[in-house]
């Protein structure tokens, strides 16, 4: 197993703001929306680089995914951004008819993702977010799992032309990936190889899953780890070559089980190569409050929860 080491814990929105700041330096056509959210999306140091280039759009959402597409009618880069359940659920509509449907080159920023959003409870914990917004076509979708990743798929966003939905988080996990590393939408990442069973891993669990790789390597066991952080368009050459050779199949991911990372590569394996599935995901339940590590346990998302599943699925080979 390769050895992965952090020597500090960042958010992945603060990440998400820094590449937003290079993004706007890079690119005059960049401009940047908030609900009411500047500071917890990190997007103050943009705001006060670019104020001319910063709007706020108040507790409106809906109306700010309208002003974002407006705004690319007229050849800007919008990012808008609020918390996750608000960039989903609550403008599908806008999404759907005013971005998707209308193609427009729209970055949706999607902060305090998941269930480690903590305290603030299931209201606020979307965990349906990703199978919302990958059903909707031509919608990229993409899941980083630290600051460095985040950052660097700010900036990869802020160059692709097409609409986005960027999740990213607001609890602190260890930065482990290059910070020079090049961020490839729709490109997977080989984190090891290994030969028995394949983790294909998204957000903040790839770390559970680099943790649960070393335990089951003390076991005897060879994992083959894979990053997703595109879930959409998803990397399926990867997929299918990893697994012709694993046979084997866990994937690990901070959503529920209907509609994320999981149905992604099951379908994919249903299509072109049939092998044993065990998801690490959320079984049809809402949130609750309680710290991100308290919440990650009980809903069955931890790194032994992973450790589990490759246990299990070895046995169905």
């Amino acid at each position: 197993m390769k050895k992965y080491t952090y020597t500090e814990k960042k958010d992945t929105r603060s990440g998400f703001g820094d590449g937003l700041l290079e993004a706007g330096k890079r690119n005059p056509n960049v401009v940047a929306l908030c609900a009411d959210l500047t500071g917890s999306l990190k997007m103050n140091a943009f705001q006060n680089e670019f104020p001319e280039r910063f709007f706020q759009a108040g507790i409106a959402e809906a109306n700010m995914m309208g002003v974002a597409a407006g705004l690319a009618i007229g050849g800007k880069i919008p990012f808008a951004g609020t918390f996750a359940e608000f960039a989903s659920g609550r403008v599908y509509d806008q999404i759907r008819q005013s971005i998707a449907y209308s193609e427009k080159n729209v970055k949706i920023a999607a902060s305090h993702a998941g269930i480690t959003l903590g305290e603030d409870g299931a209201t606020h914990q979307t965990m349906e977010d990703i199978g919302l917004m990958k059903s909707l076509p031509g919608m990229v979708v993409i899941n980083p799992c630290d600051y460095n990743q985040t950052k660097a798929a700010t900036i990869a966003a802020a160059e692709y032309f097409g609409p986005v939905y960027l999740r990213f988080g607001r609890p602190v996990v260890p930065v482990f990936t290059p910070a020079d590393q090049k961020f490839e939408i729709g490109k997977a990442v080989m984190l090891n190889e290994g030969k028995d069973v394949t983790v294909f891993a998204t957000g903040h669990l790839v770390w559970k899953a680099v943790e649960a790789a070393e335990i089951l390597e003390q076991k005897g066991i060879s994992v083959e780890l894979i990053n997703i952080h595109t879930i959409k368009p998803l990397d399926v050459n990867a997929v299918i070559e990893s697994v012709k050779k694993t046979k084997a199949v866990v994937t690990a991911e901070e959503h529920l089980f209907n509609g994320g990372l999981g149905d992604s590569i099951a379908q994919v394996l249903a299509r072109f190569y049939p092998a044993p599935v065990e998801y690490v995901a959320v079984d049809d339940k809402f949130g609750e409050s309680g710290t991100p590590e308290e919440l990650m346990t009980k809903f069955g998302i931890d790194t032994n929860d992973i450790v589990i599943a490759v246990e299990k699925v070895l046995n169905r080979k």
